[in-house]
């Protein structure tokens, strides 16, 4: 099973990073976090890397039925987005499949709410 889905975009990195926090909203997600990995990089290593942006992508309403389900949940939360650079003009973006995260935890009413989403990240990419 695939950990993640993810879609090839034939647009700028920054341009496909404003579409993606949009598409994230028309589903209900805020972003919490964003790390910029290639500056992480190069600050703490001094190499390259590609343009690497990882978005924390959190949508309330079930992050607050996950943690009633199950207290730990946090340490798989929020939803990670990436946008990877592919410099050809064109940039990646790949979302976590969280019923693929939530394999390992053996409770139905989380597994649930990971399905649905699943669905809304699934839409999301399948937007952009």
């Amino acid at each position: 099973m695939e950990y993640f889905f993810s879609k090839i975009l034939s647009a700028g990195f920054e341009d496909s990073i404003s579409r993606v926090v949009e598409c994230l909203k028309t589903e209900g997600f805020g972003i919490v976090s964003e790390i910029d990995m290639q500056a992480k990089i190069k600050e703490k290593l001094n190499k390259d890397i590609r343009k690497y942006r990882i978005l924390g992508a959190c949508n309330p309403s079930f992050a607050y039925m996950a943690l009633q389900s199950e207290e730990k949940i946090g340490v798989m939360l929020p939803c990670n987005v990436v946008v990877i650079d592919r410099e050809n003009g064109t940039t990646e973006v790949a979302a976590v499949d969280p019923m693929a995260s939530m394999m390992a935890i053996q409770n139905p009413d989380l597994a649930n709410i990971a399905f649905q989403v699943t669905e809304k990240l699934k839409s999301v990419v399948n937007k952009l």
